[in-house]
């Protein structure tokens, strides 16, 4: 991703990267002088290992990085005490938003009806370390949010026992070099709505990231604070 990230900026003929960071630089928040914007794609452990050093920076950061969500009160009161600004997604694509604002839509829609039934599924290339993945994780709460039929979300079953009619099951597969897909089925006794999307490639993940740079950048002076790809997209659509 941080390379997809890379041949985007370097095409658009507008933006320039000031420096790349791996797992084999030293991070403090001098790595970041010069810079608009920081975009993060890396794991779990080095994101909140930076952490410190890119809010110290006082630069701006968007983070692509997933697995961190049992973490996420603490990174928002860090980012807040900092006078930082932060956005985090755990999906850039603009496709893959609209999707997910789609699914939370047909979850409202399906709430007054007990004899619909939902659940969530997700495929991801065999490298992908978080499982299921941010984005299954982000349409379960979701639709938890406006379909209060559905209460917990389990993700795997244990023993044979059956789901309860409570509960949103989100299954994951991994499998070969799959770049994602995420599909809701609603079903009933007389009708299945499978409404799903599939990312053809990685750029429309790297394209989505550095447009959201470019609008926390703009925004960060006058309103520091922790976004979410929700509100980038409020302020898009509005």
């Amino acid at each position: 991703m941080g390379q997809q990230v890379a041949d985007v900026i370097n095409r658009s003929g507008i933006h320039e990267i000031a420096s790349i960071l791996d797992d084999r630089s030293v991070v403090t928040a001098e790595s970041f002088l010069g810079s608009d914007a920081i975009i993060d794609f890396t794991v779990r452990d080095a994101f909140l290992q930076n952490l410190p050093a890119m809010l110290q920076s006082g630069v701006p950061v968007v983070v692509g990085t997933t697995g961190w969500d049992d973490e996420i009160e603490s990174v928002k009161r860090r980012v807040t005490e900092s006078g930082s600004s932060l956005l985090y997604s755990a999906n850039f694509s603009l496709g893959v938003n609209i999707f997910l604002r789609t699914v939370r839509e047909a979850a409202r829609l399906i709430a007054p009806f007990d004899q619909f039934d939902i659940a969530f599924t997700e495929h991801h290339h065999t490298g992908k370390a978080d499982f299921p993945s941010g984005t299954a994780l982000r349409a379960a709460d979701m639709i938890l949010s406006v379909n209060p039929r559905k209460r917990t979300i389990v993700r795997e079953l244990f023993d044979d026992r059956k789901i309860t009619a409570d509960e949103l099951q989100v299954s994951a597969l991994r499998l070969g070099s799959v770049f994602g897909k995420h599909t809701a089925y609603i079903d009933s006794e007389m009708d299945e709505i499978v409404i799903s999307h599939n990312a053809k490639n990685r750029e429309g993940f790297a394209s989505g990231a550095v447009q959201t740079a470019k609008w926390l950048a703009a925004r960060h002076t006058a309103s520091p604070g922790f976004y979410t790809m929700d509100d980038f997209l409020n302020e898009m659509l509005a």
